[in-house]
């Protein structure tokens, strides 16, 4: 039978789906033996949510076997409770697909940013929590896999009461009211009324369609590429600043934000003179003039900005009915003129021109018709500003319900219906009205008079002397004449009122929005003040009043016809960058772009893009050139900066697929010897754990070579996967801090050599892989674990095997500064930690009365504030009395010493042994810094003492040949000496308790001792390398006869050759070499060439 849960039981999330259980052979061994039913699986029902329970069915008799799992409504706490975890409940267990699994289903909540608008981020499980076994007996408190769920530490019903809170009163818009309209005023501008008639009379009506065409063309493209961009994914307040910048990045958003912003601003100026100019007109007729024309517009523009000023400011509700009813008014005025067209003309029309509708005038006028001065490109250039206003919509994108589909939905057919409009209203005046028109009504023709030939000659009026004096009237020279052809005047009048201030309140509107979302981004540092929004539409009222300031400014000076220019330029650009961000997203290939809006070619975009950018030039060349000046000034000033922000953007994208694309020519490309570099493997560990090794490889590899600082994690793999996967992006990200142009490699292994081995293989891509392996020396050996020692050899020998150079430096500090690191982030967390609950207790009281001790405990919850872990007395009271610096100065200073300016000196390159040319081109590289680029090299090789002049110059030769300078060259003859008896009875003493001594000892205890110790040194492996050791103590004595004062030596390295010298001997042999000196880079390359003469 099947069993309901209690109607008490614990009660689903409405966006749960419904799960059946039913039994898969809990234990029921009768009801199986006895072979009458067939095997049971899981049921999964996504039934009606609105149900809100969970439902499990069970097989007969086996219902006990879940009456643990129910009780009074909450999951039962077994013994093998398991991970709290749960995103869709207050259970203390998932039930997934029926299931205790910890396993969830795909919610757009995991998808969601931090900090969303549109609801809770809600953290998945990660693959460690699915991955690793179970946790036994987890003690979960109630409400916890609520807040791990939600992320931020707080529960489902606290997120739900802030969202609400946030939410209530908030107006958004629809694609009608949001969109359609604000880009159909702002496209209906004063040009359709006063001149499109002069327009058509010009080019006449087949290029005056062309003209309008290819406006029209520009728009679509722009509006299909911003459509596209704005379907890839959430859009959020910023309009073509959010667009361009989510897209092209930082740098490209930012320069074009900034005049984005300001081209609205000053275009609130320019529609407001544009209305107070009809105002003046009005009053002129009327002669009731206050001042003069242009303090009236003044005066009346001032005004009027400050009435918008507070439609605006009153919110954006009011300000959209405000865009309804001069919408209303607009569409009256266009519909009153075409209403006018078929009214019948009377006589004092007619002597203006108007006579309806005629073929004649329609044929008269549909060739161009010139004036001096005028052309194709002028007429356009000053239609086509008429055009913009496709970014209305679009620059109010974060007060739209939906902007993905508002936008392109609203956009497109706002081009359509007024481009519709534009071509109706042309074709339509042009086959009304003639040219050119005296205005008398006593110019008609009589009998006997003889006929030009033109249009108003076959209708009864000679308008001939117009070709020879200046007329008023006609598409050439009367402005109004759509007031003249419409049914009732004034009406049109009221459209141009509309249209002035339908503009400039979407332009007063979009300018604050665009601006505050440039400032919130906080790419201008200085302009974060305007980034504060006030209610719950988060209104930028800072942003308002600064564009209020500009548009007043630009009404008072009057002077905006020099100005108009730029500020086309400057919306042409925004269009340009809108295209050419749809191409470089489609063109990069970036398996995010992945518009919804899929009528879109990247090549026409980049075709809109360019000529948008032949537009600008069209309109006004210098205008044009200073927008670029400009846009090109903000952007270096934009990537000098660097701003700290990561939005995908395609140029990142195009960047992987150009270095991909790199990468994989490379490798179609033989190495030549002139263009090795030394790419470098730098066994660092933490990149900040050894800052000196790593400057020093940077100094010779930085802008040529690859350098990768590597860290193995020795240990149990669980906690060294989780150890070294935490802290990769930190530390990549303290090398892009620190200006180090490195990369951060890390790999897990069962012992030290392992890793290494690992790396040396695996590093690097295609021809960008290793040659050469950097280590600090083991300065600690003599008191390491042998296994160390085995390790620290061992490498060195794989680095050889797989014909990689080795550098190996010595510093008489040494490198590991971790002891002083550890205690500073000691001391950092201690004071976070007092910070942050001086801060709780603060806040506590400032709401005394308003929660109390809970108030304080929640806060300081919310501030992650963890007592700190029990420490030994001693050890708390000597970190907290201890400064950083105090605990290793010199340690401190040594590992800095390579960041400095060296100064004069030398660097002692003793090339004894050639090895294809590392010893010698890594310190000519170093000389080529800045930091190194006043030490002079001085060479050192081994000679014959009967040839020393020879020698010198052979090597002179050489040196020039392969174009390095040098300062001197010193031939050392003596090299193979003994070396004197204190120096030898020092190594001798070093290495004593690591010797065997089996020659005293009788064969049978010799062998014995061979056994229990076979890394000591034996009596017989010294005496066949004593040469050699000889030789290794004889150069430490020659280094500090020559080479003491050097800022750095640079020494051929030893091999140790493998099976024949023991790790301790060949530690003794570095140890001796490089004991009292300055800083010493040991090197000995793969034996390939790395230097030639050759061109």
């Amino acid at each position: 039978m099947s069993v309901n849960t209690p109607s008490n039981s614990v009660p689903s999330s409405t966006s749960r789906f419904q799960v059946h259980v039913i039994n898969e052979g809990h234990g029921s061994g009768a009801a199986m033996s006895d072979g009458a039913d067939p095997p049971h699986y899981e049921e999964t029902s996504f039934g009606d949510e609105a149900q809100n329970r969970l439902r499990i069915s069970f097989r007969p008799g086996n219902q006990e076997c879940y009456d643990n799992f129910l009780q009074n409504g909450d999951t039962a706490k077994t013994d093998t409770t398991f991970h709290a975890y749960d995103s869709h409940t207050n259970t203390y267990y998932l039930q997934t697909f029926g299931h205790n699994t910890m396993d969830a289903v795909p919610k757009i909540e995991y998808y969601r940013n931090t900090g969303s608008v549109s609801g809770p981020k809600v953290n998945r499980p990660s693959l460690l929590e699915i991955h690793e076994q179970l946790a036994k007996n987890v003690t979960v408190a109630p409400g916890s896999a609520d807040r791990i769920a939600n992320g931020d530490g707080m529960t489902g019903d606290e997120q739900a009461e802030n969202k609400e809170e946030d939410t209530a009163g908030v107006v958004k818009f629809g694609w009608v009211k949001g969109v359609l309209v604000r880009c159909m005023l702002n496209i209906w501008g004063v040009m359709l009324f006063i001149r499109l008639s002069w327009i058509v009379g010009e080019a006449g009506i087949g290029l005056g369609v062309i003209i309008i065409g290819l406006s029209v063309v520009v728009t679509t493209l722009t509006g299909i590429s911003m459509s596209a961009i704005c379907t890839n994914g959430v859009v959020r307040g910023g309009g073509a600043y959010y667009l361009i910048s989510r897209s092209l990045g930082p740098e490209f958003g930012g320069s074009i934000g900034l005049i984005f912003a300001f081209a609205n601003a000053v275009a609130v100026a320019m529609y407001v003179v544009g209305f107070a100019e009809t105002v003046v007109d009005l009053l002129k007729e009327s002669d009731s003039m206050m001042v003069d024309p242009t303090n009236d517009i003044r005066i009346i523009g001032s005004i009027t900005v400050v009435i918008l000023l507070g439609i605006s400011v009153a919110g954006m509700e009011w300000e959209a009915k405000a865009q309804v009813i001069l919408l209303v008014i607009l569409l009256i005025a266009i519909a009153n003129f075409f209403i006018g067209t078929v009214i019948p003309s009377n006589n004092e029309k007619r002597s203006r021109g108007f006579f309806n509708y005629q073929a004649s005038i329609f044929a008269e006028n549909f060739g161009p018709s010139f004036t001096k001065g005028e052309g194709f490109f002028s007429v356009f250039a000053i239609f086509f500003p008429a055009a913009t206003g496709i970014l209305a919509g679009a620059n109010i994108s974060g007060d739209l319900e939906d902007p993905q589909d508002a936008i392109p939905r609203g956009t497109m057919l706002a081009i359509f219906i007024t481009t519709v409009a534009y071509i109706g209203v042309a074709i339509c005046v042009a086959a009304c009205v003639v040219r050119d028109a005296t205005g008398s009504i006593n110019d008609t023709i009589v009998s006997g008079m003889n006929c030009n030939g033109s249009a108003a000659c076959g209708l009864g009026y000679d308008f001939s002397r117009c070709q020879h004096e200046p007329c008023q009237y006609g598409l050439m020279n009367n402005f109004q004449v759509m007031s003249m052809v419409s049914g009732f005047g004034p009406l049109i009048t009221a459209g141009i009122f509309s249209a002035t201030l339908s503009s400039a309140l979407a332009s007063l509107v979009s300018a604050p929005k665009v601006f505050q979302a440039l400032c919130k981004d906080n790419i201008f540092k200085g302009l974060q003040f305007f980034a504060k929004g006030y209610g719950k539409n988060n209104e930028p009222l800072r942003g308002y009043f600064l564009t209020f300031v500009i548009a007043m400014a630009f009404i008072l000076i009057a002077e905006l016809n020099v100005i108009a220019p730029i500020i086309s330029n400057f919306f042409l650009a925004s269009y340009a960058l809108i295209n050419f961000s749809c191409f470089h997203a489609s063109y990069a290939k970036s398996p995010g772009w992945r518009p919804a809006y899929g009528i879109y070619n990247m090549w026409v975009s980049l075709f809109g893009a360019v000529l948008c950018c032949a537009v600008m030039f069209v309109i006004n060349w210098w205008a044009a050139v200073i927008t670029y000046v400009i846009e090109l000034s903000l952007y270096i000033y934009v990537t000098y900066k660097k701003p700290d922000v990561n939005w995908g953007s395609s140029t990142q994208a195009l960047s992987y697929v150009s270095a991909l694309d790199n990468a994989l020519e490379l490798t179609t490309v033989e190495d030549h010897v002139k263009n090795f570099r030394p790419q470098c493997i730098v066994l660092t560990g933490g990149p900040m754990a050894r800052p000196a090794l790593l400057d020093i490889t940077h100094a010779f590899t930085k802008n040529s070579g690859l350098c990768i600082c590597c860290e193995v994690f020795v240990g149990p793999r669980k906690l060294c996967v989780k150890e070294m996967n935490s802290g990769m992006a930190k530390k990549q990200a303290w090398l892009i801090k620190n200006k180090i142009k490195a990369f951060y490699a890390a790999v897990a292994a069962d012992c030290f050599r392992d890793g290494v081995r690992s790396l040396l293989q695996a590093s690097g891509l295609g021809r960008m892989k290793p040659n050469t392996l950097v280590i600090g020396y083991k300065k600690n050996w003599r008191k390491a674990p042998l296994s160390e020692i085995e390790n620290y050899v061992g490498i060195i020998h794989d680095a050889f095997d797989f014909e990689i150079g080795v550098v190996i430096v010595r510093i008489s500090q040494g490198f590991d500064i971790s002891p002083v690191l550890q205690v500073q982030d000691e001391l950092e967390k201690l004071e976070q930690e007092r910070l942050a609950l001086e801060a709780a207790i603060k806040d506590n009281e400032c709401e005394e009365g308003k929660g109390g001790l809970r108030g304080l405990f929640k806060k300081a919850g919310k501030l992650n504030i963890t007592k700190p872990a029990p420490k030994k007395e001693g050890n708390i009271n000597t970190i907290q009395s201890m400064h950083v610096g105090e605990l290793n100065q010199k340690l401190v200073e040594a590992s800095a010493q390579f960041k400095k300016k060296q100064g004069k000196g030398t660097i002692d390159v003793w090339w004894l042994f050639d090895d294809g040319g590392l010893t010698l081109l890594i310190p000519y590289i170093l000389t080529l810094r800045k930091k190194w680029k006043d030490c002079k090299l001085r060479i050192y090789v081994g000679g014959k003492i009967n040839r020393i002049e020879e020698e010198k110059i052979s090597m002179a030769s050489l040196l020039s040949k392969f174009r390095i300078k040098f300062a001197d060259i010193h031939i050392i003859g003596d090299i193979n000496i003994k070396p004197n008896k204190e120096s030898w009875k020092v190594f001798e003493e070093m290495i004593e308790p690591y010797r065997l001594q089996e020659s005293h000892k009788d064969l049978t205890t010799a062998e014995k001792l061979k056994r229990e110790s076979p890394w000591k040194i034996t009596d017989a492996e010294l005496e066949a390398v004593k040469e050699k050791s000889y030789r290794q103590v004889r150069l430490n004595e020659l280094l500090q006869e020559h080479s003491r004062a050097a800022n750095l030596i640079v020494l051929s390295l030893p091999v140790a050759r493998k099976g024949s010298i023991s790790d301790l001997l060949y530690m003794a042999w570095l140890e001796i070499l490089t004991r009292n000196l300055p800083p010493v880079l040991l090197v000995r390359g793969n034996h390939k060439n790395v230097l030639t003469f050759y061109s």
